[in-house]
């Protein structure tokens, strides 16, 4: 059945079926469509302008796990970045200097994570954009972009150091294991400062930062370990079996922020999201007799969204008020961005 669509005093658009109801929508903060009864006249809309339905109110508030944008996010990444650039130039000239591969290997991860780290606060900055004509879901992909780039620097990063281990293993190079120790231990105290400085967050950017700082905060342990044997040991082969094992540590870690951007790039069901939940949620409104065209998945790395078609009798509850539960019970599982079409019931399908 085609639909004609009429433009709505609140909204961009309220596209209505041959009985009076609406299409409802959601987009980011406002109401794309409202519903109505029979009957809904120009004096209802006026007044329905000014007093809006709690349905309206409750899609312009922000659900907590869709808007993480909190005041401290960009001082996080700002001090990150400085603590974690230091910490690199430290590393990397005592590595040098003392013969340590394995600390090389840390001083690239946390070069991987000060790039990642840009990458991820830029991605942030560009996310919180309005929307224009012509990216209309606003730059929310950004982040996604982030973490997929980021990921693929760890793996990059990780194979170096495998590789120059391996030729290490063959030819030993003399360790002086103090200054080694203690540029390791920087490191754990740095990377453990900047993953508490982002805090525990659902956004995949920052737990992307947060997985680079506390993986490296774990290599700079394991760096701290192999200094003392070698010092206490001489065995200088010691670190360069600990950097194969810094590699494949930060390899795994990598490989799994690969899996989880591209998951999300191919718009998947987001993390904590489970369908089974939210269909049920949907089908067990009252008046409402089937879901179909069910559809979630992520406009950012904060932001879920869906859409979905809900076949409903009219006459068992109104169409607001159907509405306000649906954004409710949506909201309550982790979605605030959704849009939801109404359809009459078929003349011998009824109410389960």
């Amino acid at each position: 059945m085609a639909l004609p669509h009429q433009h709505h005093p609140d909204g961009p658009e309220d596209s209505r079926d041959g009985h009076g109801h609406g299409i409802f929508g959601h987009e980011h903060g406002h109401s794309h469509g409202h519903g109505s009864n029979q009957g809904y006249g120009a004096a209802a809309a006026a007044d329905h302008a000014d007093h809006p339905h709690p349905a309206v109110e409750t899609q312009r508030q922000p659900h907590p796990r869709q808007h993480e944008h909190r005041p401290g996010s960009a001082a996080a990444f700002r001090w990150s970045v400085l603590l974690n650039s230091a910490l690199s130039g430290l590393q990397l000239a005592i590595g040098f200097a003392f013969g340590s591969l394995a600390l090389v290997g840390d001083a690239l991860h946390n070069l991987g994570d000060v790039a990642g780290l840009l990458l991820g606060w830029g991605a942030e900055r560009l996310s919180g954009r309005p929307a224009n004509e012509r990216f209309t879901y606003g730059y929310g992909r950004s982040t996604q972009l982030a973490s997929l780039v980021n990921a693929v620097l760890i793996l990059m990063a990780s194979a170096v150091v495998v590789v120059e281990a391996l030729q290490r293993l063959r030819q030993p190079v003399e360790l002086v294991s103090g200054p080694v120790a203690w540029a390791a231990a920087a490191g754990i105290v740095v990377n453990l400062l900047s993953a508490r400085l982002f805090g525990h967050s659902h956004d995949l950017n920052r737990r992307a930062a947060v997985v680079h700082l506390l993986t490296d905060a774990a290599v700079s342990a394991a760096v701290l370990v192999s200094a003392l044997l070698v010092r206490f040991t001489g065995w200088a082969r010691l670190d360069a079996i600990t950097a194969i094992g810094v590699g494949l540590a930060v390899a795994w870690s990598g490989w799994q922020l690969l899996q989880e951007a591209l998951i999300v790039a191919m718009d998947a069901v987001p993390r904590g999201i489970a369908m089974e939940e939210v269909e049920a949620a949907l089908a067990s409104l009252p008046g409402v007799a089937a879901v179909h065209h069910l559809h979630v998945w992520a406009l950012s790395t904060s932001q879920n969204a869906l859409t979905a078609h809900l076949r409903r009798d009219p006459a068992l509850n109104d169409d607001m008020v159907l509405l306000h539960e649906a954004k409710q019970r949506l909201a309550r599982l982790g979605i605030a961005h959704s849009t939801l079409q109404l359809e009459p019931l078929e003349p011998s399908a009824g109410v389960g």
